[in-house]
């Protein structure tokens, strides 16, 4: 500080605020503040940000003008400065028109040291005009990530803060935030134009917490560590789930096995409802809540104990936010992310719905020219369903965002949205038909009256909040008069629409006229997944785990903290430590290999989900299409399940051995690095850098699906035999029409090539085999198994040993996969344990879509079973039925709407699969 600065004493205002002392770094900021200079302020979430610019705004004259984004953080704050004698207001839209109004007056006449505003409060005109007249003395901007598109909660309000600030002649500015990359720093100095600014980064380490990651398959397993988690907190707890399903689900968990008090937080709650959760758990009423991220920002309660991720977080911003709302007393606490694969297909789904394609958009756009009304009075769902569209509501709300950055639409706010009343009646007035001591009725029905005026048996509209304030009553007051009206027959109220009304520009202008970057919205999406695989790569560190954070944001001065799981590991097993793996375990080793090989056999052409289908012997349209089922590696891997091949290629990505390129049209595509190269073809040995889940080394060293249905074979699968099976099985079921499943099961061919049976009797032994199989095809397993020629057979391509393919590398960017069908998505879900009621849920569609989708992944070779869409006790009561009565059963059993084809595909699909089950087919 100055010599200037040093005279003021600043301490001298802290016990206006209750304070003895600065916390570390606020008297720095404070200083640069009152020496007028431009400030950018990084601290950790609890660290003290609102001093920083609260106690220059009541050491100076002036006014200081506080952005803020959420309603409840500013009745907080102006409820705990007024209580100190500091005058401070809000004005949002809580506020009726008249309080509204009254507040704009007096901050004009400066009678407010802060004002606190929504940056949505920036559209308005009068808004701009009253505080371009006031003596505004200092400009804070808290949560500043929010101007940044690159970062983890963008808000298009705050990007007219720049243009705002340079209207009321750019007093100087103070942006706070806790969670800013270097990148998104940049991004608030240079949207917001900020004069050569200080950049103050203090306490961003929060040596009370204690971060740690626990690998947790399906939900029993999570509900378990969930469970023992918060029976050793010792205070309150916060968990956030990634859907509002999730939350409910998990509360009724905790409220079923304890005698907790939990409460649940989510956006589908009423504004009310949201506010008085709250206000419960801020005032002690709960020992847990359950909540999305849309609880927490501007929370400050001190003595949480302990903040769970139940649902991995779309970012590492997002999670350092969120985590860090533990232990703000300073006190221990503890920092639990519950981490499941799983997840990340829900997460890729947000960024899939956030960034819609190019089609959708113009979809929405033509929809809404098409109306005469105006402005558009239509939900994000009402409009999906009139698009059938596929895609998820946050994707038509997605789809309107970026319609209104180009100009094409303007999205109303809700205050904007106007009621309306009918009067149909011939009598000059309707008070006698109203008690005389109904005050509130009589004094709104002649307010009413004289608005329709001779617009009688017509629908007039208006503007509520106007209306109240004409009556000098409140918004509320005024609702339930209309509604009592109503009681009457010749008078009607209709409420305003609760969305955000639609007003569209130019409707002659065709969608293809309005300037919209969608190459920049795809590197937006990728920057999106870069930050997921930032979470997964966090998870699998064995570094200390804050260190990794604090260099994530910068911070590259960090060291060890000394207290995370990695630093000081108290539950063993949680990841299957590197060295635990020896490095030549033969299976382990060969998987590795194959995985590597497969993408290098696929020549950079394809993505992670095309690789995966290829190893796992998918039979979908495109591996033929590509030739990828001729491939050596070709179902190599198809004893595990996609998810854990899809793991092995993450692990892979993380160790160094593969990484993704973006190639034509930004869809990134796998290739090997050099290390991968060495490390497939044996020149080097594995060196793990990461902790590799127990599930999936399990499954990768025992041969087999780790939740099949199938025991894994005794005996390994001899390669050779194990390739001539799988050609045979492949040209038969040409041959005869059917899918490969009909013929025989991968775990029936493993089991096969294992034991390798010399007899007609010792089939009987053979996983999925049966009398039926071995009338139709035992002469010819028996013939393949000792390698004699099959003359009913032709193969199709010559037989191979694939112990160890390798493949020299010869770039072909010609041609890529496309992007992953709809459909994909489902039965992504579905494969991965979320039953059909939950995938419906978190796709925003019906249970019978559901139940499409599976069917289109049936047809297209996906791998689902039929225990992933039914249960298992409706599975077993079909078991002794016979085969017609099955099939009625299950026709049963499915949702009404399905069409009739697609309805004949499931039934089909699973009628073979039971006799696969339970007769041998």
């Amino acid at each position: 500080m100055t010599a200037s600065v040093d005279t003021f004493d600043i301490a001298q205002y802290l016990p206006r605020f209750g304070l003895e002392q600065f916390r570390p770094g606020q008297t720095e900021v404070i200083g640069a503040v009152m020496e007028r200079r431009d400030c950018l302020c990084i601290m950790p979430t609890g660290g003290g940000k609102s001093l920083c610019y609260q106690l220059p705004a009541v050491a100076r004259d002036g006014l200081t003008l506080v952005v803020s984004p959420l309603i409840a953080l500013m009745k907080d704050q102006v409820d705990g400065l007024t209580a100190r004698d500091i005058s401070a207001t809000y004005i949002n839209s809580s506020l009726g028109l008249a309080d509204q109004q009254d507040r704009l007056r007096r901050m004009a006449a400066g009678d407010f040291h802060l004002v606190y505003v929504a940056p949505e409060r920036m559209r308005s005109e009068a808004f701009r005009e009253t505080i371009g007249h006031s003596n505004i003395h200092l400009l804070a901007i808290d949560e500043a990530h929010c101007i940044s598109e690159w970062g983890h909660d963008f808000r298009p309000d705050y990007a007219r803060l720049g243009d705002l600030r340079e209207q009321i002649g750019n007093p100087p500015t103070i942006a706070l935030t806790a969670t800013a990359t270097p990148l998104v720093q940049r991004d608030i100095v240079r949207l917001l134009a900020l004069d050569d600014p200080q950049v103050f980064i203090s306490g961003f380490a929060r040596e009370n917490l204690r971060f740690e990651v626990r690998a947790a398959q399906g939900q029993r397993e999570k509900s378990a560590i969930l469970l023992r988690a918060i029976s050793e907190a010792g205070g309150g707890t916060l968990v956030y789930a990634a859907t509002r399903k999730a939350c409910d689900e998990v509360a009724e968990m905790l409220r079923e096995y304890t005698n907790l008090r939990v409460g649940v937080y989510h956006g589908g709650l009423p504004n009310d409802d949201r506010r008085n959760i709250q206000d419960r758990f801020m005032a002690d009423g709960f020992d847990v809540m359950i909540a999305t991220n849309a609880f927490g920002m501007g929370v400050d309660k001190p003595d949480l104990r302990l903040v769970v991720h139940y649902n991995m977080p779309g970012s590492l911003e997002a999670y350092y936010q969120e985590a860090g709302r533990a232990g703000r007393d300073g006190m221990p606490a503890r920092c639990l992310l519950l981490f499941s694969y799983a997840d990340r297909f829900i997460q890729e789904f947000f960024i899939e719905n956030s960034y819609p394609p190019k089609a959708t958009v113009a979809a929405v756009y033509n929809y809404l020219r098409s109306f005469d009304c105006d402005p558009i009075e239509i939900t994000q769902e009402e409009l999906r369903e009139q698009l059938k569209s596929a895609i998820g509501g946050d994707g038509i709300s997605a789809s309107e965002k970026i319609l209104e950055k180009s100009g094409a639409i303007k999205r109303l706010d809700t205050h904007q949205n106007r009621a309306s009343i009918w009067i149909e009646s011939d009598l000059p007035t309707l008070v006698d038909l109203i008690p005389r001591d109904s005050k509130n009725q009589l004094k709104v029905l002649r307010s009413a009256e004289r608005l329709v005026g001779d617009r009688r048996n017509e629908r007039v509209s208006f503007s509520l909040d106007s209306f109240a304030s004409s009556l000098k009553m409140g918004r509320e007051a005024v609702v339930r008069a209309l509604r009592e009206l109503c009681r009457l027959d010749c008078f009607d109220y209709a409420p305003p629409f609760r969305g955000r009304a639609i007003h569209v520009n130019d409707r002659e202008r065709s969608f293809a006229s309005w300037t919209i970057d969608f190459a920049e919205l795809e590197r937006r999406k990728k920057a999106e997944v870069e930050k997921l695989d930032r979470v997964i790569r966090f998870a699998h560190t064995r570094n200390c785990r804050q260190e990794f954070i604090l260099r994530y944001f910068g911070d590259n001065d960090s060291h060890r903290c000394g207290n995370c799981d990695v630093c000081t590991p108290l539950v063993p097993g949680t990841f299957r430590a590197r060295n635990a793996i020896v490095q030549d375990d033969e299976g382990f080793v060969r998987a590795v290999r194959i995985t590597l090989s497969g993408v290098a056999r696929s020549k950079e052409r394809f993505g992670k989900l095309v690789i995966v289908q290829m190893l796992a012997g998918s039979r979908s349209v495109k591996m033929v299409k590509f030739g990828l089922d001729r491939l050596s590696t070709f179902g190599l891997l198809g004893h595990l399940r996609q998810n854990q091949v899809a793991e092995l290629l993450d692990m892979s990505l993380g160790e160094g051995w593969l990484e993704q390129r973006e190639v034509d049209r930004h869809r990134p595509t796998l290739l090997l690095t050099a290390a991968g190269i060495d490390v497939m073809r044996g020149a080097a040995g594995i060196q793990l850098s990461q902790d590799w889940p127990d599930e999936l080394v399990s499954a990768i060293r025992t041969g087999g699906k780790t939740n099949s249905r199938h025991e894994p074979p005794i005996h390994q699968p001899d390669a050779e035999t194990m390739a001539r099976l799988r050609d045979w099985r492949s040209t038969t079921a040409v041959k005869l029409g059917v899918p490969e499943y009909r013929i025989l099961h991968n775990a029936a061919l493993e089991d096969l090539a294992g034991k390798r049976p010399q007899q007609t009797d010792q089939l009987d032994g053979i996983h999925g085999i049966g009398p039926t199989t071995i009338e139709k095809f035992g002469q010819e397993l028996l013939a393949l198994i000792r390698g004699d020629e099959v003359d009913s057979v032709e193969t199709p391509r010559q037989v191979v040993t694939r112990e160890e393919p390798v493949e020299t590398l010869a770039p072909q960017p010609d041609f890529l996969d496309s992007p992953a069908a709809d459909w994909s998505w489902t039965s992504k879900l579905l494969s991965v344990g979320f039953p059909p009621h939950e995938c419906a849920q978190i796709r925003r569609m019906s249970v019978t879509q559901v139940f499409a989708d599976a069917a289109m992944s049936f047809e297209n070779g996906g791998k689902l079973q039929i225990q992933d869409v039914f249960s298992l006790s409706t599975i077993s009561s079909w078991r002794d039925l016979k085969p017609a009565k099955r099939a009625d059963k299950v026709r049963r059993a499915l949702p009404q709407g399905l069409d009739n084809e697609t309805e004949q595909t499931l039934v089909e699909w699973v009628t073979a699969e039971l006799r696969e089950m339970f007769e041998d087919g």
